[in-house]
């Protein structure tokens, strides 16, 4: 059986794949599975050894529409279900299982603080669309690959080598941070190495975490590669980190794990700590809160009471145990 799973973006959507693609290779007998995504996600399925080919997703639907076609599948697994991928299923008449956004109910939860959609965890939900295909939940954590073997010692200061807890600081919308000083108070208590890890754009954020926390916080957000990051996270004590996708990624190395989480709530999205032997999920109950599903730029009140109001001696408290 030939097998095509489409899942387009984010990097947090996408690592949630994972589980679904494994279970297809190994309860399928002699099944061939391909992998659909936007080339700039294509780093998460590298060298996974589950994925016998990885398509990537053209400027021009048709052009990808056309390779599909000439790859003559037999089954086609939807785990985005937009626009696009209705466009794909129409247009090639392949057989199709499609992942149930439950969009309504999330809609309605958003809007009106209900909470109508069940705490099932994205891989749950994703293994649902191919269970008439006889697949089931195999107990077992995502797949994250990491290119080759780093060296600590090109990575990191002496300081930092012989261990260090992980803080991930970035996340894609501001409502989904917690602000600097806050990052600041947690770490100045962390009496551990500390490493700050992020893209470029809160580079600057990180600058000023490290220079108000103390000596033993060094900032490596956007002095690091992506594969550089994740390897620096596999070998970290523990992490702390919001909802973003190298937090969600750490999970593939069965590290404790502290998932911060301010105007969204993981219950919504099913993207808790999935399979992790060890993890805390940080939030505060707020009758505003969640207040969008992906974030926002600012509090839409303006007291981001979300994120003020975590207990730092919760998440400090977490670090002692690593």
């Amino acid at each position: 059986m030939k097998i095509l799973v489409i899942r387009f973006s984010s990097m947090g959507d996408i690592i949630y794949t994972t589980p679904v693609v494994r279970c297809l290779k190994e309860q399928i007998p002699g099944a061939e599975v391909h992998f659909l995504t936007k080339p700039a996600f294509r780093y998460i399925y590298d060298n996974n050894p589950y994925v016998d080919k990885l398509l990537l997703l053209k400027p021009d639907l048709s052009d990808t529409i056309k390779d599909i076609k000439a790859e003559k599948y037999d089954i086609l697994v939807d785990l985005h279900s937009n626009l696009r991928t209705r466009i794909i299923k129409i247009r090639t008449g392949i057989k199709a299982y499609t992942y149930d956004k439950q969009r309504l109910r999330k809609w309605l939860s958003l809007k009106f603080n209900l909470k109508l959609v069940p705490p099932v965890h994205l891989v749950d939900r994703y293994l649902k669309a191919v269970a008439p295909l006889g697949i089931s939940n195999d107990g077992k954590p995502i797949n994250y690959y990491i290119k080759k073997e780093y060296s600590l010692q090109n990575l990191l200061p002496p300081t930092h080598q012989a261990g260090y807890i992980v803080f991930v600081i970035g996340a894609t919308h501001n409502t989904k941070r917690m602000p600097n000083h806050k990052v600041v108070q947690i770490c100045q208590n962390i009496n551990q190495p500390v490493i700050l890890l992020g893209g470029n754009d809160v580079k600057g954020n990180g600058n000023e975490i490290a220079a108000s926390a103390g000596s033993h916080v060094i900032n490596l957000c956007g002095a690091t590669t992506l594969d550089e990051s994740v390897f620096l996270v596999s070998k970290a004590r523990c992490l702390l980190g919001f909802d973003t996708g190298l937090t969600h990624i750490a999970e593939a190395f069965d590290i404790p794990i502290a998932s911060i989480w301010g105007s969204t709530v993981p219950e919504l999205l099913g993207v808790q700590p999935y399979k992790v032997s060890k993890a805390l999920v940080a939030g505060v109950d707020l009758p505003c809160r969640p207040c969008s599903k992906f974030g926002q730029e600012k509090c839409p009140l303006g007291h981001f009471k979300c994120m003020h109001e975590i207990s730092n001696e919760l998440l400090i408290n977490f670090t002692k145990s690593c």
